[in-house]
């Protein structure tokens, strides 16, 4: 795989002239911190060599490559799911990449299912930990220590200096969030109640379909994360009426606002640490 990477590599360094060094990937409905973007170069997802293709409505498929106040940041906007028939080494694929681009930081943001009652549709939660529910990981299989080491640490996956700065800059800014763990979940069905009742007795706080796997490789590959879930539903025996993908993206396009102004003020605090 790594002469893959270095193929991908080689084609957007002809692309583009930015030299980032964070970058956020964008979940359902969350594509609006694009507008953000000064002297904006994209690239399709399609241009690039090795690189899969989004499929999942909400999600534009390309690399979005420009400055926001400032710093020069990378935006993924439109990921990749293990439902989409993708294997974990494919969906997590863009994080080796963005690693040779020289990414040091990742804001990875997500729409999920909330099962913390305290939490309602649009609460922004911060992720303190994951628990991986996809019955498979992007690590197994032969180790190119090129990458990373064959067993890398995960015992801070989201990283608790960036989440403090977060925090702070929330604080701030007047912005309410909460704190928890996520778990990711292979999908593409919301999870039965009884699935959620099991993932609530793990210690879950909120339920996704992705975010996972792209966690464990960015830490594999030595990148600090910092996570951020916005409640877009509750989850199945919690909420009283019937899951749909249109209010996910709907919700989370009305938490946008917000989480935009957070993600913006943490760019460029990370910028300067």
């Amino acid at each position: 795989m790594y002469d893959q990477v270095m193929e991908s590599l080689g084609y957007i360094r002809k692309k583009v002239t930015c030299e980032p060094k964070i970058a956020v990937i964008l979940g359902s409905g969350l594509g609006s911190l694009v507008d953000a973007v000064e002297q904006a170069q994209e690239i399709s997802y399609e241009e690039i060599p090795n690189f899969p293709l989004s499929t999942v409505k909400g999600h534009a498929g390309k690399l979005v490559f420009g400055k926001i106040n400032g710093v020069e940041t990378l935006l993924m906007q439109g990921r990749f799911h293990y439902y989409e028939g993708y294997t974990m080494k494919e969906i997590t694929y863009p994080i080796y990449v963005m690693k040779q681009l020289g990414i040091e930081k990742i804001i990875v943001t997500n729409a999920c299912g909330g099962i913390n009652q305290s939490f309602e549709p649009g609460t922004l939660m911060l992720i303190r930990d994951f628990i991986n529910l996809f019955g498979n990981n992007p690590l197994i299989g032969m180790n190119d220590e090129r990458f990373g080491p064959r067993f890398p640490d995960m015992s801070e996956p989201y990283k608790i200096e960036l989440i403090d700065k977060a925090k702070k800059i929330a604080d701030e800014l007047s912005i309410k969030y909460a704190e928890g763990v996520y778990a990711g979940f292979m999908g593409p069905y919301y999870e039965t109640a009884a699935e959620i009742v099991m993932i609530q007795r793990h210690g879950a706080d909120a339920v996704g379909m992705s975010t996972v796997p792209e966690t464990i490789v960015a830490n594999y590959l030595g990148i600090d994360v910092l996570g951020i879930a916005c409640i877009t539903n509750m989850a199945t025996g919690i909420q009283k009426v019937k899951h749909s993908h249109e209010r996910v993206v709907e919700t989370a396009q009305k938490a946008s606002t917000d989480l935009c102004k957070w993600v913006v003020s943490i760019i460029e605090e990370f910028s300067i640490s």
